[in-house]
């Protein structure tokens, strides 16, 4: 094994993936000693950064102050995909490999787009409570059509990103039958088969984001692109809160600009109590709290990838370099 390899490690944030359900073992035997954390504090953080050689961070952030008081650190494994939450400039600086995970999750996301999507178009919370309050027993027929069900087959579907997880949705909507239009990434994308955002917004019943937050895509849905869109489109948003304006999307839905949103990411997470999206009494609004990813296969994978990363670090290959 090469001098690089990782004799001691940190886990800063277990607790955000591990709800006592997955197996740790393979993770537990690539590295003699480990410190466990649920979630790791300040000082915590302070006691360990100077003997270890890994870090594993899902969200706890690791600026450059935080990683020049690191001198033993060889690796940092981001257990996500996004790399917002390393200062990747400092961590290259100081000759420290950083490696994150991808696809883990795509599987999970897609059946959470279409979760939301379902609900909005079926009104399942709506009916279900119905049923709760009695609703249907006090109808005067067999069924209930107080809310407005739409069929997926036949609409159109836009996709803002179209990486693995906008992929793996078109696949599934086509299934469904629907017509899949993609965005271009910007006015230099000439893709074939790529459209314009604006353009692409006229047209679809669904849009779907699916593209990392970066300068370039930060209120991509703001007013502007929220008016373009159908009466009764519907957002589904997965990937990021930043994608969209958050007072845009809750006057649009308010004015009934648009049809309904699903998101499942907000810009502060987790939010204040006071947070304007979670008090808006908005039948076409669905809110879920970041879980998307969150299924118990896809944290697994997450796990097993990082083992795969260390072990390659450890070889004097590193993969999933960033």
């Amino acid at each position: 094994m090469p001098d690089t390899a990782i004799s001691e490690a940190a886990f800063l944030d277990l607790s955000t993936l591990n709800l006592d359900d997955l197996d740790l073992t393979r993770l537990e035997n690539s590295v003699k000693k480990w410190h466990w954390f649920d979630l790791i504090d300040d000082q915590q953080l302070q006691q360990v950064l100077g003997n270890v050689q890994l870090l594993i961070s899902n969200k706890v952030n690791l600026g450059r102050a935080q990683l020049e008081r690191a001198p033993e650190l060889k690796l940092i494994c981001i257990a996500a995909t996004g790399t917002n939450n390393v200062d990747l400039e400092a961590a290259h600086d100081l000759g420290i490999t950083v490696c994150n995970v991808a696809n883990y999750a795509t599987k999970s996301v897609v059946q959470h787009v279409f979760c939301l999507l379902l609900n909005l178009t079926i009104h399942y919370d709506e009916y279900r409570c119905a049923v709760q309050s009695s609703g249907w027993s006090k109808s005067q027929q067999f069924c209930m059509l107080d809310y407005p069900i739409r069929e997926l087959a036949g609409k159109t579907l836009g996709i803002v990103g179209s990486g693995n997880i906008g992929k793996a949705t078109t696949n599934i909507a086509k299934a469904f039958g629907m017509r899949v239009l993609i965005a271009k990434r910007n006015e230099a994308d000439n893709r074939p088969g790529r459209i314009a955002l604006h353009d692409l917004l006229t047209q679809v019943d669904v849009l779907s984001l699916h593209c990392p937050l970066t300068e370039e895509t930060k209120g991509i849905i703001g007013a502007e692109e929220l008016a373009l869109m159908k009466t009764d489109a519907v957002l589904i948003n997965t990937a990021r809160g930043g994608l969209v304006d958050e007072t845009a999307l809750i006057k649009a839905l308010q004015e009934k600009q648009i049809g309904g949103a699903g998101v499942d990411v907000i810009e502060q997470e987790p939010p204040p109590e006071n947070y304007p999206l979670l008090q808006q009494d908005l039948p076409n609004l669905i809110v879920t709290p970041h879980i998307a990813w969150g299924s118990r296969e896809s944290r697994q994978r997450l796990l097993d990838e990082i083992v795969l990363n260390i072990e390659a670090f450890n070889t004097g290959a590193p993969r999933n370099l960033v």
